[in-house]
């Protein structure tokens, strides 16, 4: 090795239909007790065994932003796939929480390059926008939808800065 990091993907190497497969991440009892002391949402679907277990579900349910906040880090945090070209995170369209998400279960993310194209406003950017799927331990969808970001069409600055430490 060259000592060199990968810095991922450039904007000039996406294509549309390019398709993407997160690392797992399995939901555990401390991230739904977790996620309700930084929410407030200390719902008893999610908080209370007796509760969970004479509801629909049959167990407790993992808060549906909390299956949406983790598949965005498992996304582009996680894997760095866009560390050099990400500048801003610019929304979510047509969310759905499709199935739940269970304690214990292993959520995946599927993203997919939908549209490319040139900022309006900034020869330099760019806005690339995905269709997500967040998916169990069995493939099966519980949450999708779109997601967009605002890309450099030059690698970021601050990820060079960022390497000449030292």
């Amino acid at each position: 090795m060259d000592g060199k990091r990968w810095n991922g993907y450039q904007y000039e190497d996406l294509y549309l239909g390019m398709e993407f497969l997160s690392p797992g991440r399995t939901i555990t009892d401390a991230d739904l007790v977790g996620f309700a002391g930084l929410t407030g949402d200390f719902s008893e679907l999610h908080t209370s065994d007796v509760y969970a277990q004479n509801s629909q579900f049959g167990k407790r349910v993992a808060h549906g932003m909390l299956g949406l906040a983790y598949a965005h880090g498992l996304m582009w945090a996680r894997t760095g796939e866009f560390r050099q070209s990400a500048i801003a995170f610019l929304g979510i369209n047509d969310w759905k929480f499709v199935a739940p998400l269970f304690v214990g279960d292993t959520m995946f993310v599927r993203y997919v390059v939908k549209e490319l194209r040139p900022s309006k406003s900034r020869p330099s950017q760019a806005i690339a926008t995905f269709t997500v799927e967040v998916l169990n331990q069995n493939g099966a969808v519980v949450q999708s939808g779109v997601k967009a970001l605002l890309m450099s069409m030059t690698p970021l600055a601050a990820v060079q800065s960022s390497q000449s430490i030292g």
